[in-house]
């Protein structure tokens, strides 16, 4: 029998409800557990290679599987060790070959993405780059400029007020999505606040978002993803929700998950989070994907702890939780990035425990 735990959505279609409000329409609601499998041995590393971090995955067309993994191979550095390596493996994880080896822009790998044409997108953290490879491999555009040595080049600072954003430029990128008219839309995540958006011509049109709780501002915009009906949905980490916008940035909506986890489950590294620290981590939207086809669903990564990774509906509603907390097969922990070509295939990216998952999900078993 399906084991059943009690969760809160969040829900609110009105940008004037602080995050406290939001907190206070709290509905109960029965999430259950969704059987799964993990492919064992997936990918094969070639002898002697190991990922380091893996911030990063996605899945072509062909089914071919793309790793943006924290390995120092990559020689010199931006601002410290460079760690950003791109691979590529076939479905079933055999390896293929290593994509923009030594490339100018490699310095801490973020996220990768593919887009409808199979052209590659690397979003790269610490040289506040994004790289269109084509599926050849060869690159295509790059958006942002890393900072130079002769320019005392070092790691952005957190300053308070914020510095301002300057268009066609980044600070600490995080993640890439395109809607149906082909325009491209970076979570500029870390130290801006916002999203960008580019047109189908890689043309700067216009960003929106900045420092904030109100609805329409960010703290840590992490992940973004766009559905059939080109609604756009950004992962607002550290505001610990989803927010949905049009293309133009108009706000729609926002929900969150509040689904208590296994409290015999402890973080795989540091203290395991409790009271109110607790409470901020729960369902943190770490990673997003959305699935193709005409019934969409949405996948939710949870930061390092709890650490599950949930399956949404696209108003929000958690429909299943997978997975929990821990180093083994199967358990997770840091899920950075998910690709999800079918409702019941799903890739997890995790940080924390240097791998990638294939889940092969059975929602309809006992």
């Amino acid at each position: 029998m399906k084991a059943l735990i009690t969760a809160a959505l969040v829900l609110t279609a009105t940008p004037c409800l602080t995050q406290q409000s939001l907190a206070q329409q709290s509905i109960a609601q029965s999430v259950p557990q969704i059987p799964f499998d993990s492919v064992a041995d997936f990918p094969k590393l070639p002898d002697g290679m190991n990922f380091g971090e893996v911030p990063g995955v996605a899945v072509n067309s062909k089914g071919h599987v793309f790793v943006f993994t924290r390995s120092n191979s990559a020689n010199g550095p931006a601002y410290a060790p460079t760690a950003a390596q791109l691979l590529e493996f076939t479905a079933e994880g055999d390896f293929v070959r290593e994509i923009g080896k030594g490339l100018y822009a490699w310095a801490f790998a973020h996220s990768v993405r593919i887009d409808k044409d199979d052209n590659i997108w690397a979003i790269d953290k610490g040289s506040d780059m994004i790289v269109k490879f084509n599926p050849a491999g060869r690159v295509q555009w790059v958006f942002g400029r890393r900072k130079e040595s002769p320019d005392d080049a070092k790691p952005w600072e957190h300053v308070n007020p914020p510095l301002p954003p300057v268009d066609g430029l980044f600070r600490e990128p995080t993640d890439v999505a395109w809607d149906s008219k082909g325009n491209t839309y970076i979570s500029d995540g870390y130290i801006n606040s916002r999203v960008a958006k580019y047109d189908v011509h890689g043309k700067w049109v216009k960003s929106w978002g900045e420092p904030g709780t109100e609805p329409g501002q960010f703290h840590l915009p992490h992940a973004i993803a766009i559905d059939n009906n080109d609604n756009v949905y950004v992962g607002d980490r550290s505001n610990h929700r989803i927010q949905v916008f049009d293309t133009d940035g108009k706000f729609l909506r926002m929900f969150a998950i509040t689904v208590p986890p296994d409290t015999t489950t402890r973080a795989v590294y540091g203290p395991t989070p409790t009271g109110d620290r607790l409470t901020q981590v729960i369902g943190a939207p770490n990673s997003i994907c959305i699935t193709p086809g005409p019934n969409q669903v949405m996948f939710v990564g949870e930061t390092t702890y709890p650490g599950r990774i949930f399956k949404v509906a696209l108003d929000g509603k958690v429909l299943g939780v997978i997975g929990k907390s821990g180093r083994e097969i199967k358990e997770f922990s840091g899920a950075h990035a998910l690709a999800c070509p079918s409702e019941n295939l799903v890739y997890a990216a995790e940080t924390a425990n240097w791998r990638v998952q294939k889940l092969i999900l059975h929602p309809g078993a006992e």
